[in-house]
């Protein structure tokens, strides 16, 4: 039986997605360079499948270039990393946002300088529902 495709990146993916939104338009010879950079030592066919998956998942777009293809990230940060956070907090935390952030800010200890920009973004958003 095949695996159901999720509606968000896998982690796989989602690397992938990083090193395209960092660096633009790459062969499937170029991300492996990229990955093997990183310690992801994959085969040139594993990273060619996987790339090939995320075209059909729609994250990515594809343009001949030669005997190959150029990949581009059809998907933005921000969207993709939303829909990971919303699935997360959907699924994990049932919605609730104060267990989340507590569970987050319990597990990564922001320093006293992440701590005051988190006020600030508290502060901005709360200034922000009140002029709706």
């Amino acid at each position: 039986m095949a695996r159901p495709k999720l509606p968000h990146p896998t982690p796989a993916e989602l690397e992938v997605l990083k090193i395209l939104w960092e660096r633009g338009p790459l062969t499937v010879r170029e991300v492996l360079d990229h990955m093997s950079t990183q310690g992801d030592s994959r085969a040139y066919t594993s990273v060619m499948s996987l790339l090939n998956v995320m075209s059909d998942k729609r994250l990515l777009q594809r343009e001949p270039e030669g005997r190959a293809f150029r990949y581009r990230a059809a998907i933005n940060r921000q969207r993709a990393l939303g829909q990971l956070i919303t699935d997360v907090w959907q699924r994990a935390y049932e919605g609730s946002t104060s267990a989340m952030v507590a569970h987050l800010l319990s597990e990564t200890r922001p320093s006293d300088t992440e701590l005051a920009e988190i006020r600030r973004l508290l502060e901005r958003f709360e200034s922000s529902e009140g002029n709706e």
